[in-house]
C-alpha cells in the first residue's frame, strides 16, 4: 500500500508567489478590495499564471481573497461585519485557549511568553516598526495555542489567523500610536494572569484584549 502513495511535492512556486502577494496584502501594497490579475502577477513575479492561480487559491482558503464566476478575484474587504465577525470568533477562540494553556502551562512556556513580551518592549524602545510589532504579538498568540495543545482548537485558529493578521496589520496603519500604547501592557498583562492560575480572570480579559482591538479598528475605519 505504502509502495503505491505518490511522492510529496515539495514547496513550489505556488507556495512563494502566495507568500509574496499575502505580505504585500499585510503591508497595504495591496490594498483592501483590489483586482488581483493573473497576468499582471506572473508578470510582476516571473512565475507562470498557473503558480499565480494556485497561490491565489492558497490565499482563498486563508480568507485573503475571494473570487467569482466573471468577476476575477480581489482581496477581501475591511468592513464592519467583517471586522465583527473575525474579532468574534478570535475574541471566543482565545479565551478557550488562554483557558487550557493556563491549566498545562509549564514554567519553560510561561518563560518564552515573557521573553515574546520584552522583545515586543525592545523593539518599542527603538525605531519600532508597526508589521514587526504584529509579527511578535501574532507569535505570542501563536505560542498560547501550542501550549494548550488542542490540534482542532490549533486549526481553528489558523483557519481565521491571515485574517487576523491582515485586519490587525490596518488597525496599526490606521491607529499606529493607540497600538504601540497597548501592545506591551496588554501582553505582559495575560502572561500575569497565566502565571495566576485562576481562569476567570484570565478568560475575561483574553475576550476583553481582542474587544479593544475590535474597537480600536472599528473606530478608525472609514465609514
Amino acid at each position: 500500500m505504502a509502495g503505491s502513495l505518490p511522492k510529496v511535492a515539495r514547496r513550489g512556486l505556488a507556495h512563494e508567489a502566495a507568500d509574496v502577494i499575502r505580505r504585500a496584502i499585510f503591508t497595504g501594497d495591496i490594498a483592501p478590495g483590489a483586482p488581483l490579475r493573473e497576468v499582471e502577477l506572473a508578470a510582476s513575479l516571473g512565475v507562470s499564471r498557473g503558480s499565480v492561480r494556485e497561490g491565489l487559491a492558497r490565499l482563498e482558503r486563508e480568507g485573503l481573497v475571494r473570487s467569482g464566476w466573471h468577476r476575477g478575484t480581489t482581496v477581501i474587504d475591511l468592513t464592519a461585519r467583517d471586522v465583527e465577525e473575525v474579532y468574534t470568533l478570535r475574541a471566543a477562540l482565545d479565551r478557550v485557549a488562554a483557558v487550557r494553556a493556563q491549566a498545562i502551562a509549564k514554567p519553560d512556556d510561561l518563560a518564552r511568553l515573557g521573553d515574546l513580551v520584552e522583545a515586543m518592549a525592545t523593539e518599542l524602545s527603538g525605531n519600532a516598526d508597526g508589521l514587526r510589532l504584529l509579527d511578535l504579538d501574532i507569535a505570542f498568540h501563536d505560542r498560547i495555542y501550542d501550549i494548550a495543545d488542542n490540534t482542532r482548537l490549533t486549526h481553528a485558529w489558523h483557519a481565521v489567523r491571515a485574517q487576523v493578521y491582515l485586519f490587525q496589520s490596518r488597525r496599526v496603519a490606521l491607529g499606529y500610536e493607540h497600538y504601540r500604547q497597548r501592545v506591551v501592557d496588554e501582553h505582559r498583562e495575560l502572561v500575569t494572569l497565566l502565571r495566576s492560575g485562576t481562569p476567570e480572570p484570565l478568560a475575561r480579559y483574553a475576550e476583553e484584549h481582542v474587544d479593544e482591538a475590535r474597537r480600536s479598528l472599528l473606530a478608525q475605519l472609514p465609514q
